[in-house]
């Protein structure tokens, strides 16, 4: 069976007919779900088993951005509202108590995703927010220090992974240096290779044996001056799979974000 290494969406709540016939003929690994295709949980059942039937594979990834706080497809009335990650790392009672209240938050998250047939998160976030840099990250951060954001990153994808869900780590190899927003124009990061392993880094090296990560569309002038990391063999290949040790499956974040250059043509 042929499988095309691409993951992709729908315009709408439903999927129509010119959507099915493009999914059953490229045979996407996996698909995404927005807001846009969000009412109702009986609904997003349904959306999800037609997605996956285009395809004819049952368990065929279906992916969400649920972090909690401003980024969440999931919310009231129908689903819990979850706090910001930095919300929650800036919990009283020490680093126990927000290692706890931040994996128990990402089980419940799994709850309502599972509930659904979603079975892949985005999150955690894995970025190490530095002075003077763009909000993009901000508070979807769980700490200002690598220490602080390996193991509430790891605590919540644990709590992904205890309620059947598959954590995503994001944005490899760190987007808290980025002044601009890789959604409308491309980052680019001056700092040293000694930075980016004192403070970047870690995280990823940390959880390197999570199953997913998704790639910072950042250039780092430090790694390779000409191409950004989504699309740097230079990076993927040396950094992250050699330097950070991840073994996992590497995704791009979304190719419609405008830091890329160039058409969506197969």
């Amino acid at each position: 069976m042929n499988v095309s290494a691409a993951i992709y969406g729908c315009a709408g709540p439903r999927m129509g007919a010119e959507e099915a016939a493009f999914f059953r003929d490229v045979r996407p690994w996996g698909f995404i779900l927005f807001a846009r295709n969000i009412e109702s949980p009986d609904q997003v059942r349904a959306l999800v088993s037609a997605l996956r039937g285009t395809v004819g594979r049952e368990d065929a990834p279906v992916l969400i951005d649920q972090e909690g706080g401003r980024v969440q497809r999931f919310g009231p009335p129908h689903w819990r509202k979850y706090p910001a990650a930095r919300t929650l790392a800036r919990l009283s009672g020490g680093r126990v108590v927000q290692r706890e209240a931040v994996r128990l938050g990402a089980r419940l998250m799994a709850d309502d995703l599972f509930s659904l047939g979603v079975n892949v998160d985005c999150a955690p976030v894995l970025d190490v927010p530095q002075p003077g840099a763009h909000d993009i990250i901000g508070d979807r951060a769980y700490g200002e220090t690598p220490e602080a954001v390996a193991v509430l990153g790891r605590a919540a994808a644990e709590g992904l992974l205890a309620g059947g869900v598959l954590p995503v780590i994001k944005h490899i190899p760190g987007h808290g240096r980025a002044t601009s927003d890789s959604h409308l124009d491309l980052p680019v990061v001056e700092a040293s290779i000694e930075a980016l392993r004192a403070t970047d880094f870690p995280p990823f090296q940390a959880l390197s044996d999570m199953p997913l990560a998704m790639t910072a569309h950042v250039l780092y002038q430090a790694l390779d001056s000409r191409r950004p990391a989504t699309t740097s063999r230079r990076v993927i290949e040396g950094v992250f799979r050699g330097e950070l040790g991840f073994t996992g499956l590497i995704m791009s974040d979304d190719l419609s974000m405008q830091a890329l250059e160039g058409d969506m043509t197969l």
